[in-house]
């Protein structure tokens, strides 16, 4: 099973792989007691997120860390209004689960978060996805409330960077919201493209655009949004995960291998990233350096139809090259 045809089946079970991403565009500083007046917060509650890891703790915070607080703030406050509880760890849980499946940096700013009972959900292109469990649902709530929130009149002018900032994101929500239906994804590429005109180097719409171009077959074009995301933000993994995606579609299958080697030296949990580059490796005849990903993608990944695929890819590599491997006890186990 080749890694294009493996993105195809996985495009259409897990979309949320395909997500978007904010970059914190201002150098726009707040302290710490203009977040606790700005947001209305506790000090006890910012002092727990702290501890949780949901936040670092700091001093002074970024434009994008109050977005990251807003968001936990409103998840709270509709715990509390539904007399219903989630912890701080049980919300860590889920966000290092979504992490780790999708590639992104931070999923409390890079897609909506959804609190379904004592976990929280993420909702990505018309769907919500429990990281923890890797289940999908449709959702027919999809933000009717929030795309009415959501103004975008292209009007740039603001000279408060973190309101320009602020409307840069709100473009690019729409243009989110937009690209959930085909008939509207060529509005979407036209708001990236605005984005784009404004803020060059927007990691997260030159992905998005990228993905529009790559789900056309324009692989030219999206291998070079692709690059120009990496360049723009060179720790953002999905970028160089796309990359290496578009590059095997072209057959580029060296350059492509670099690329998964990238996302997952930035991501080591990066499972998707593991998986496509053990089938680079044994597709170049490296079965030993490929037995590794498909092992740590089992590790990252023991559930589903892609890990018994691993799982046997492992075991036929153990039997042919006749490995050893060691036990937890540092015992040699002869496979086969």
């Amino acid at each position: 099973m080749g890694a294009g045809f493996r993105r195809i089946l996985q495009q259409e079970a897990v979309a949320f792989c395909k997500t978007v991403a904010h970059r914190d565009t201002t150098v726009t500083r707040y302290s710490r007691q203009d977040v606790l007046r700005i947001l209305h917060l506790n000090p006890q509650q910012l002092l727990s997120w702290e501890r949780a890891g949901l936040i670092f703790l700091k001093d002074e915070y970024s434009f994008g860390d109050l977005g990251q607080l807003r968001a936990l703030r409103d998840l709270q406050a509709h715990a509390a209004k539904t007399r219903t509880r989630i912890s701080a760890s049980s919300i860590r849980a889920s966000v290092d689960a979504m992490q780790r499946i999708a590639g992104m940096k931070n999923p409390l700013l890079e897609s909506s978060a959804v609190r379904r009972g004592s976990r929280l959900a993420f909702r990505i292109e018309g769907v919500l996805v429990d990281p923890l469990t890797q289940q999908l649902a449709f959702d027919f709530e999809a933000s009717a409330g929030s795309r009415r929130g959501i103004v975008c009149n292209g009007d740039m002018r603001a000279s408060n960077p973190a309101q320009k900032a602020a409307q840069l994101q709100e473009i690019f929500l729409r243009a989110v919201q937009l690209e959930e239906k085909s008939a509207t994804v060529p509005q979407a590429a036209a708001l990236y493209e605005t984005i784009l005109a404004i803020e060059p180097a927007h990691a997260p719409s030159l992905i998005n655009l990228g993905t529009i171009h790559y789900n056309m077959r324009q692989y030219e074009l999206a291998e070079g949004l692709y690059r120009r995301a990496t360049i723009a933000d060179p720790d953002y993994a999905l970028a160089f995960f796309d990359l290496g995606n578009v590059l095997d579609e072209m057959q580029h299958l060296h350059e492509a291998t670099a690329a998964y080697q990238k996302a997952v030296e930035l991501v080591p949990q990066y499972a998707d990233a593991h998986y496509n580059l053990a089938l680079a490796y044994e597709r170049q005849g490296q079965k030993r350096r490929a037995l590794r990903h498909w092992l740590t993608y089992v590790r990252l990944d023991p559930v589903g139809p892609w890990a018994s695929h691993a799982r046997d890819q492992a075991r036929k590599i153990l039997k042919s090259e006749k490995l050893s491997i060691v036990s937890r006890r540092g015992r040699l186990v002869r496979a086969g």
